[in-house]
């Protein structure tokens, strides 16, 4: 069993900075591909950046550039900086851990695990 919670979510200004932080419980966490999600009223739940067990990242083509994807193994955590935001970037973001290949990470369902959810509010 794996569980996430999120952090650091909170209403900022275009062109602000948030930095996320996800909390994991158990001991697979090294082992776990770690992804972040996000989903907007209305809309499904979109990739948005994911880390890899051997140090890939890969991400969105809407946030590239402007979102960093990293991971403490060692403090069991995950992290999601997100620079230069914008209005468009407000969501509900959703961290996620798959514990074992199940297609591609860009689809959510393809991960097992999920925290909570942490509001981002981007004002324009």
């Amino acid at each position: 069993q794996v569980q996430l919670v999120e952090s650091g979510g909170g209403l900022v200004q275009a062109g602000g900075s948030l930095r996320l932080s996800c909390a994991a419980s158990g001991r697979t966490f090294s082992m776990s591909t770690m992804g972040w999600f996000r989903q907007a009223p209305g809309k499904e739940r979109m990739f948005v950046a994911t880390s890899w067990t051997g140090g890939n990242t890969y991400y969105a083509d809407s946030v590239k550039g402007r979102f960093t994807i990293s991971r403490d193994n060692a403090k069991n955590t995950v992290y999601l900086q997100m620079n230069m935001l914008k209005p468009e970037d407000t969501a509900v973001y959703y961290c996620a851990a798959r514990t074992y290949f199940s297609g591609s990470y860009t689809v959510a369902s393809s991960y097992n695990y999920w925290g909570q959810g942490t509001q981002v509010s981007v004002s324009s």
